[in-house]
């Protein structure tokens, strides 16, 4: 029997890399799976590639917007049910990434994109989570939320350790209720966010790091344990990387 057999799971920034192949993954075992992002056409392409029936949906929001995740989680709930599992996958990052580089608008697009969209869904599904005493929320961090470092950039460093405290605060608040909080902070991955590097990646690098299916597996991994235990940290890391 599949491990996730009718469970619903929202998957944001999921038009490609990491939440496409979580998706992947998700609907092999059985899950209800809805893809979101801001790209309709990419995430039509996406569902096209995953071919999950009946059993996918995509929407297309910013959900860094309130009111559109709201309606994100309300258009999922008429369609499946009450979102069981998050996957907050959602984030962005910019090629001006010291801080004399960075501006008041750039700033607000990093904050937007990677703390606020999971805020927002998290704010949306976790009432329900609480009223049924079952959910998994699982934040795909990196690892800039636990060393900052020039690589990522002074914004995105910020983003991601801001997303990290609200992942712990909320685990720490509602670890007796039934809510099950994990963040999981990759190292480099290939995925379409190294475009948004100042200097190239080459493809040799490419193949060393880490691809969106390791990622994935930690995913599913989590999403498949038992509701009696929690992952709250798994750092994943190329084995070239540093981690110090």
């Amino acid at each position: 029997m599949s491990k996730l057999a009718g469970t619903v799971a929202l998957v944001t920034g999921g038009g490609s890399g990491i939440g496409l192949e979580t998706a992947r993954l998700l609907l092999r075992e059985g899950a209800k799976v809805c893809i979101a992002g801001r790209n309709a056409d990419k995430l039509q392409k996406a569902a096209a590639d995953l071919q999950g029936g009946d059993n996918l949906m995509t929407h297309a929001a910013d959900v860094s917007v309130a009111e559109q995740a709201d309606a994100l989680v309300a258009a999922v709930t008429k369609r499946f049910g009450r979102v069981e599992i998050l996957v907050a996958n959602a984030g962005v990052n910019v090629k001006e990434r010291t801080f004399r580089e960075l501006t008041p608008e750039r700033w607000d697009y990093l904050m937007a994109g990677n703390v606020n969209g999971a805020f927002q869904c998290m704010r949306a599904v976790v009432p329900g989570m609480l009223a049924a005493k079952d959910g998994l929320v699982i934040i795909v961090n990196s690892t800039s939320g636990k060393r900052a470092g020039p690589l990522g950039g002074t914004g995105y460093n910020a983003a991601k350790f801001a997303l990290s405290g609200l992942a712990t605060a909320l685990a720490a608040e509602e670890r007796l209720n039934g809510l099950r909080v994990c963040s999981i902070y990759p190292g480099e991955v290939d995925t379409p966010i190294l475009e948004q590097r100042p200097t190239a990646v080459t493809d040799d690098h490419r193949r060393q790091i880490l691809q969106p299916e390791d990622v994935a597996s930690a995913v599913l991994f989590i999403a498949t344990l038992p509701k009696r235990a929690t992952v709250p940290e798994l750092v994943l890391t190329p084995t070239i990387q540093l981690f110090v």
